[in-house]
């Protein structure tokens, strides 16, 4: 059994009670939630491994939710939404979410989604352990900890999602090397997320506005029309 923790997050009981027992079969700890201020304590005082959140909640509604929740925590995020236009799933993954699954979703799916964020996190987190003595990316302007999972821009330490982090780190270790965004998709998400790309344009754009002093005029991650993205030292 996994012993990880999952916050559920969504103000229709029957999706709660259903996604709850599918993660419990699986071994997963599951804390639940009807509404933002809920989703807020649970998040803060148990610090979940991931976090399942509808977008649409009474009070804070989800995007509010995540906002807060990444001033302080980078748990892995996955919004689900009744909506599904591409607009929607660029407003949640701007927001600080990793991920995106509108409803009605197929469960099995949705567990599917889950294991491969937790994989990917158990196997940063193996890095750090692996990296504590050497794991330091050192550009003038930008320092990144892969042991601490930080990052210092410009001498401001600035918080990064589970995967904004892993995205900025895959690029960094390989300064001038263009990366597709095929490339970049399938390291970071895999077949799991169904190849949608415009997550990778989101989560650049999210980098981008964190490290930059300014996000229309990158220094650091430089877009290659047509091709993809490359990292250059600044």
């Amino acid at each position: 059994m996994s012993g990880e923790r999952i916050l559920v997050v969504d103000d229709d009981s029957d999706i709660r009670e259903i996604i709850s027992l599918y993660l419990e079969k699986e071994g997963y700890d599951v804390l639940t939630a009807s509404d933002g201020n809920q989703a807020l304590k649970h998040a803060f005082s148990s610090k979940p491994d991931l976090i399942i959140l509808d977008m649409m909640l009474p009070g804070l509604d989800g995007i509010e939710v995540c906002q807060e929740i990444r001033k302080k925590l980078v748990t892995p995020i996955l919004f689900l939404s009744c909506k599904s236009t591409p607009n929607d799933k660029s407003i949640g993954l701007i927001a600080g979410g990793d991920d995106y699954m509108s409803k009605p979703f197929e469960t099995m799916e949705l567990i599917a989604r889950v294991k491969a964020h937790l994989r990917r996190n158990r196997m940063l987190d193996i890095g750090h352990n692996l990296n504590k003595d050497i794991g330091i990316i050192n550009y003038p302007g930008l320092i990144i900890d892969l042991s601490s999972h930080s990052v210092v821009s410009n001498n401001n330490e600035v918080t990064l999602s589970p995967r904004e982090f892993q995205l900025l780190t895959l690029l960094a270790q390989s300064p001038n090397v263009v990366f597709s965004n095929e490339e970049l998709f399938q390291t970071l998400w895999g077949t799991e997320s169904y190849g949608d790309y415009r997550t990778v344009m989101v989560h650049i754009s999210n980098i981008r506005k964190k490290i930059e002093q300014d996000a229309k005029n990158p220094i650091f991650i430089q877009t290659i029309k047509g091709v993809g993205y490359r990292f250059t030292a600044g």
